[in-house]
């Protein structure tokens, strides 16, 4: 698979495994939401792993460092940016273990088959269309804004194609805390655990990660909070582990 880069890509050092990705600086690039939740995500052994709305597949990347699971999905709508990932993955010599599939979200079942996956990941678009201003480039919108999928498809979705007991873990603003519940309830995934992200001990969350199990049980986890950063300044002891930085 030809790995050029092309107009305006870059290839950035992902400090993990020696594994690089590539990303377009007009384009969206990965933040600090995808590095949690692919720390957060817990792979066991042999586990199959789909991340909806993969970008450029930084999430099967850092899953793929950190786990031994047995194969990672991405599911991608925007060709353009499947192509990065894929180029990403050939550079890094993961064609045997990570897949990167071009589609559309709310046809996930429907591509893979029900009961297909052990693990469901998934960094969303966080804005419902009619909220917060929306970016003019259609990249950006895509990946801020619920244009292409809404929150209830990526639930929908996940637990669809999750076996029974599979895990869904997804990172979303907290004060979607109230839909994500509610939505959990209509589409048989239990809540297990919570931890929330402060950008300072005295700030409010600013992200939440959720885990949820589908037909789990009630009982739900919350977690220590993670604090980015110090009063300072500097990154939190915390944050570097999270980077792989300590």
């Amino acid at each position: 698979m030809i790995t050029n880069l092309k107009e305006g890509e870059r290839l950035d050092d992902l400090e993990c495994n020696g594994y690089r990705i590539i990303q377009n600086k007009n384009w969206f690039c990965f933040g600090t939401d995808a590095v949690l939740l692919s720390w957060f995500a817990k792979v066991r052994e042999s586990e199959r792993v789909l991340d909806m709305g993969t970008g450029t597949g930084v999430i099967p990347i850092l899953l793929r460092a950190k786990t031994s699971g047995r194969q990672f999905v991405g599911l991608e709508i925007q060709e353009e940016i499947a192509d990065m990932a894929r180029r990403s993955v050939a550079w890094n010599h993961l064609e045997r273990e990570i897949k990167i599939q071009t589609g559309d979200i709310k046809e996930a079942s429907a591509l893979f088959g029900g009961a297909s996956f052990h693990v469901v990941t998934s960094n969303p678009p966080y804005m419902s269309v009619n909220t917060g201003f929306q970016n003019p480039d259609k990249k950006k919108a895509i990946a801020r804004h619920e244009i292409c999928c809404t929150l209830e498809d990526v639930i929908r979705e996940a637990s669809k194609v999750l076996k029974a007991n599979g895990r869904f873990y997804m990172v979303h603003r907290p004060e979607r805390l109230g839909d994500i519940t509610a939505m959990f309830v209509k589409y048989k995934l239990k809540l297990k655990r919570l931890q929330t992200v402060h950008s300072m001990l005295e700030k409010e969350a600013s992200l939440i990660l959720i885990e949820a199990v589908k037909y789990g049980n009630p009982y739900v986890t919350v977690e220590p909070p993670i604090i980015l950063y110090e009063q300072s300044g500097n990154t939190t002891q915390q944050y570097r582990k999270i980077y792989g930085k300590t």
